[in-house]
């Protein structure tokens, strides 16, 4: 049974200017979803030369990543203005809740107690039943998000994520998990490239590293490139305003 079109774009008419306020956290969701469920694929995984076992864990990983990113969201929500202030944050904390939805015990998230006696958080995902509930929750949820951009349907679309996006202490606790969040808050990762350097006397490749610091990725930038490159300046300049 089909549902009669009721709503569409009009001549003046765009995805931003309908959609307004939402639209790009939306569209980020959107984007996440189409990967968690095609990564199910495995005749796409097969031609990166992933089967068999190695291809179940890609799945795996690939989900459960999404299912943390989607907790640690909640640092980037304000309970003071029940405002979101990341577009990608808010888009992984809906497919969290799409997810929590679908229930049969395919994800759940309990507070416990971490090794430093402070309150912490422990993320479960059934890896068995990615391919069967995980993957049929996505796929609805997906159906509904391009209906809905593709029809232009805007009240339900908004009524739809914003039911998705709320934060509160009923159903979850969602506040109180966000101070856990926040309290185990660590400092942003910096990636820093090592290097190889050939030791000529020992005929032999050495690896050298560097601190994860901003020293350390100042020495890893000076260390590639320790002469002055007239070229690359030129490009530059091009490039500056």
């Amino acid at each position: 049974m089909y549902m009669q079109i009721q709503s569409w774009y009009g001549p003046n008419d765009t995805w931003d200017t309908k959609f307004s306020t939402i639209a790009s956290t939306y569209e980020e969701c959107r984007a996440e979803c189409v990967g968690i469920y095609l990564c199910l694929s495995r005749d796409v995984l097969s031609i990166f030369g992933h089967e068999g076992d190695a291809a179940s864990d890609i799945v795996y990983v690939n989900w459960l990543n999404m299912v943390r990113a989607g907790l640690l969201a909640l640092e980037f929500y304000s309970p003071e203005t029940s405002n979101w202030r990341q577009a990608h944050m808010q888009g992984r904390y809906v497919i969290l809740q799409v997810l929590l939805e679908a229930g049969d015990g395919l994800v759940s998230i309990d507070k416990t107690t971490g090794e430093d006696g402070e309150p912490d958080l422990a993320i479960a995902l059934d890896r068995v039943k990615i391919e069967t509930v995980g993957k049929k929750a996505i796929g609805d949820f997906l159906r509904k998000l391009q209906v809905y951009k593709a029809t232009a349907d805007v009240d339900a679309g908004i009524a739809m994520y914003e039911r998705y996006s709320r934060v509160s202490e009923e159903g979850g606790g969602w506040l109180s998990l966000r101070k856990i969040v926040l309290a185990r808050k660590t400092p942003r990762r910096m990636f820093v490239q090592s290097h190889t350097v050939l030791d000529g006397e020992k005929d032999d490749v050495q690896l050298v590293e560097y601190p994860a610091t901003a020293a350390g990725i100042v020495e890893s930038f000076m260390a590639r490139f320790p002469t002055y490159d007239s070229e690359l300046e030129a490009l530059w300049r091009v490039e500056v305003p």
